[in-house]
């Protein structure tokens, strides 16, 4: 059983790693990159082709995420019914355990609106009408929920460190 553990905790760790770091990535090289003259020209279609993307790896990993975050609270917990015990839950662990997962619970959720309506939204629009006030607003709208991801996932991590080292 402990090898099993281990594993699940390996594969949360990179599964959070790639996330985490495809956020990065994007905000901190591939944004500040598409604003240099010579590659403005194709920003929008890049953004475009590099949201989808990753939008396909963002998921993927959040599944990954999910599965073995519920398989490392179930060995936390002793059990899988152990996790449905309050005294589980008041507990420390079980206080940020929490905490984390509202957290996950908002990440997916302003994952959802950013990927499926705000985000293609604003590229639709960008291709159609660049010009437009509404284009503007909601290029506005996802630039910021992409943000608010990222410092979500941020505080998700903070809170896994918390949950191993007290």
């Amino acid at each position: 059983m402990r090898t099993l553990y281990l594993v699940s905790v390996w594969l949360h760790i990179v599964a959070a790693a790639a996330w985490l770091g495809g956020m990065l990535f994007l905000v901190l090289v591939v944004v500040p990159a598409l604003r240099r003259p010579e590659l403005a020209a194709n920003a929008t279609s890049a953004i475009r082709v590099l949201g989808e993307r990753y939008r396909t790896v963002g998921w993927s990993t959040l599944l990954v995420l999910l599965v073995t975050g519920a398989a490392n609270a179930a060995f936390r917990a002793g059990s899988a019914r152990g996790i449905f015990e309050a005294e589980w839950w008041a507990s420390p662990f079980g206080r940020i355990l929490a905490a984390k997962l509202t957290l996950v619970l908002l990440v997916l959720l302003l994952s959802a609106v950013h990927d499926f309506v705000v985000g293609p939204r604003a590229g639709r629009l960008m291709a159609e009408s660049p010009q437009h006030p509404a284009t503007g607003r909601w290029r506005m709208a996802a630039r910021w929920m992409g943000r608010i991801n990222l410092l979500l996932a941020l505080a998700i991590v903070g809170l896994a460190v918390r949950l191993v080292r007290g």
